[in-house]
């Protein structure tokens, strides 16, 4: 089943995740299929690609649920 996830790159103390498409069965920082944006919960800035994101839901991707949080923030709706 594939999911939209946050994988986590950045230093010690100052993460920065991207939000990506995998398996839910990889790792956390595993082989994405596809990248789909940035988000730095330190400075809560965010870089989401939406036109990428909406076709991702509408294939039946599943979000996680900090991922759904996310993307409400950002008013992106499937």
């Amino acid at each position: 089943m594939l999911k939209l996830r946050l994988t986590r790159i950045g230093r010690k103390r100052q993460p920065v995740y991207r939000l990506v498409v995998m398996q839910n069965t990889t790792r956390r920082d595993g082989r994405p299929i596809q990248l789909l944006g940035y988000y730095n919960p330190i400075t809560k800035q965010y870089n989401f690609n939406s036109d990428k994101i909406k076709y991702w839901l509408k294939q039946g991707v599943q979000p996680t649920e900090t991922v759904k949080s996310l993307l409400r923030m950002a008013n992106i709706k499937n």
